[in-house]
């Protein structure tokens, strides 16, 4: 290991940013991570993660730990290797690095394995968790959530401009389905419009009096996707919208206001739930709020969590996705000291 050319995290953040790994397509960037990590001599051991049901075409999957031999890491870095879709080519310019998956999350993996790597050369014992499927389902950390470690602390990486998240906001995701009786649009008194009836309902909802909380901020929501009807001359006979609300607090009193609004007009179908949580703070370090979501909730077994990363939120999902080459580097340093002030406490 000692004779091993010290990790560049940028051209690793390159070389995985090349691996296309959208969701459900995880498989070649998870064997090039085992595989390197392998080379370095950690202990890697690959979690298979099944594809959903309905899933076609989905090929192999995993998550890979690496961790000491035959020892329990006393701490864990962890992000995601899917992305979302479409692909985007890397390309580079001399202060930033463009791609899928830069900031969510490849430049972050880059910069926790150089910070393992350097904490290890010093004797700490410290474990690497990626994961698949983070941008769906959080499928891969509820499989290894069946498979802890016994590490005291769990450092997530996600977008936060190299700031310590001190909350992340939950989410709610709901289906809500409309159904009438279809009618010639001449004679509306012959039919019974569902895409009425739910444009009723998402009209109430907008307007909900939702919970706030003082240090995070409010409940938010959104109408992602609406279709229904056959044809602008038919009386719709089904609607349907999803929707997904951002929590800040319990979901109970959400869930109850999405019924109350729905209530005789629509069907309601919860389809995820993530929990908003809290999270701790290190001194000297600063802080922001999180308004996404993490796997952080599905990862209960691995230790106390913290969430910190390079890059910047409000470029991933984007076209444009980017991170600056500086900010890699500065977490490399980063996730070194907050790793060595959790372990010396």
């Amino acid at each position: 290991m000692s004779q091993l050319a010290p990790i560049d995290p940028l051209r690793l953040t390159r070389d995985l940013v090349q691996i296309e790994s959208t969701t459900y397509n995880e498989g070649a960037c998870g064997d090039f991570l085992a595989g390197y990590l392998a080379g370095r001599g950690w202990d890697v051991e690959k979690m298979e993660v099944p594809p959903p049901t309905d899933c076609a075409p989905c090929g192999p999957r995993w998550n890979v730990y690496a961790g000491p031999a035959g020892q329990s890491p006393d701490l864990v870095f962890s992000t995601h290797i899917d992305t979302v879709p479409p692909y985007i080519p890397f390309r580079e310019d001399d202060d930033f690095l463009y791609g899928r998956g830069v900031c969510d999350a490849k430049g972050i993996m880059a910069a926790q394995i150089a910070s393992a790597e350097a904490l290890r050369a010093e004797g700490f014992r410290i474990g690497l968790l990626f994961v698949s499927g983070e941008e769906r389902d959080s499928a891969g950390a509820k499989v290894a959530n069946e498979n802890p470690q016994g590490s005291r602390f769990l450092i997530n990486g996600e977008p936060t401009d190299n700031r310590l998240a001190i909350a992340s906001k939950g989410a709610l995701r709901s289906i809500l389905r409309s159904f009438g009786t279809m009618a010639h649009s001449a004679y509306p008194e012959l039919g019974d419009s569902a895409v009425h009836k739910l444009v009723e309902v998402l009209s109430r909802l907008l307007k909900l009096d939702l919970p706030v909380t003082e240090d995070i901020g409010p409940t938010t929501v959104n109408i992602g996707l609406l279709h229904g009807g056959r044809a602008p001359n038919v009386i719709a006979d089904k609607a349907e919208a999803q929707v997904l609300t951002r929590l800040v607090s319990d979901s109970a009193p959400v869930r109850q206001a999405i019924l109350d609004a729905a209530s005789g007009l629509a069907e309601v179908d919860f389809t995820l739930e993530i929990p908003f949580i809290r999270l701790r703070a290190v001194p000297g370090l600063p802080t922001m709020i999180a308004k996404f979501t993490t796997d952080i909730p599905w990862l209960s077994k691995w230790g106390e969590p913290l969430l910190l990363g390079p890059g910047s939120i409000h470029v991933a999902h984007t076209p444009d996705e980017k991170i600056a080459k500086r900010e890699i580097l500065q977490a490399v340093d980063l996730y070194v000291e907050v790793a060595k002030q959790l372990l010396s406490s």
